[in-house]
């Protein structure tokens, strides 16, 4: 029988694993669902329909499946709600809203880890194994693939995209989607692969090696999209990550982060700084 302490509250629609243990002031109402393993450490908060994953843990005030932030949205509208895969952590104060849809829930992987403060909106797409660190979400119908990190504060524009593997720096932004392995390191902006992502993931040497050309012969390169996707699907087809990010740029609706350019005001002043302070200069 689950463990339940005294001055928590459970839906009697609420289906609760042997296992579980439910901690103190949290509040479960509607139809909630937890797997085995699922621990609730105190003062969380779950609007149903929600469905937790084994041994997934949420910490105190992390808040799943209350309304979306959608002007379109109701109070009490019909939601397919969250659902949440196996062995994520939740941390203080991190949020994932219902969706909008009573089709398709809002989605966060197998093995996520949501830092303190993070936001999930509605209807947006986890895949597994993305971390969020302190601060960062993705705004509504946004979509995420597996390995994917996002930085302190980053966040992410509705309807866009991140491909598998991609590392986002701390405090950028993204309003268009960014292409599988790559890392944003400023706004709109990609700065390169995921090198060590990559090589930490045991993906072939020679393949990191193709996919660092072809950033450099067709990302950091201006040219229509159809003559960017065929080089790259020209050279995928001996290597299947190149092949990936070809598919994945010729799907896109909102355009991809540009990976060549001019850098921003803010990297020419650091960077004429620098120069300045070498040649001893004030």
């Amino acid at each position: 029988m689950a463990t339940i302490h005294p001055t928590a509250t459970v839906s009697r629609d609420a289906q609760l694993a042997p296992d579980v243990q439910v901690g103190p002031f949290c509040v479960l109402t509607g139809k909630v669902q937890l797997a085995p393993g699922v621990r609730l450490i105190g003062n969380n908060y779950i609007n149903g329909p929600v469905t937790i994953g084994t041994g997934t843990i949420l910490w105190p005030f992390a808040c799943i499946g209350f309304e979306p932030q959608d002007y379109k949205f109701g109070p009490g509208a019909a939601t397919a709600g969250v659902v949440i895969g196996s062995e994520c952590l939740i941390r203080e104060h991190a949020t994932v809203h219902a969706s909008t849809s009573v089709e398709r829930p809002t989605i966060v992987g197998d093995k996520c880890f949501l830092m303190v403060n993070t936001h999930v909106a509605h209807d947006a797409r986890l895949g597994n194994s993305v971390v969020f660190v302190n601060g960062a979400g993705i705004a509504g119908h946004g979509e995420i693939g597996d390995n994917v990190t996002l930085g302190g504060n980053a966040v992410i524009h509705q309807f866009c995209r991140l491909g598998r593997m991609v590392m986002m720096s701390g405090d950028c932004a993204v309003s268009q989607d960014v292409p599988p392995f790559c890392v944003v390191s400023e706004r709109n902006r990609i700065g390169g692969i995921n090198q060590i992502g990559l090589r930490r993931s045991g993906m072939a040497r020679a393949d990191i090696s193709e996919l660092r050309r072809a950033f450099r012969d067709v990302l950091r390169t201006p040219m229509p999209r159809k003559e960017a996707v065929a080089l790259l699907r020209d050279r995928g087809a001996a290597c299947a990550p190149v092949m990936e990010l070809a598919d994945f740029i010729d799907s896109s609706k909102r355009g991809i982060c540009s990976g060549m350019g001019r850098p921003t005001r803010g990297s020419r002043a650091i960077s004429r700084s620098a120069e300045l302070e070498a040649v001893g200069e004030k």
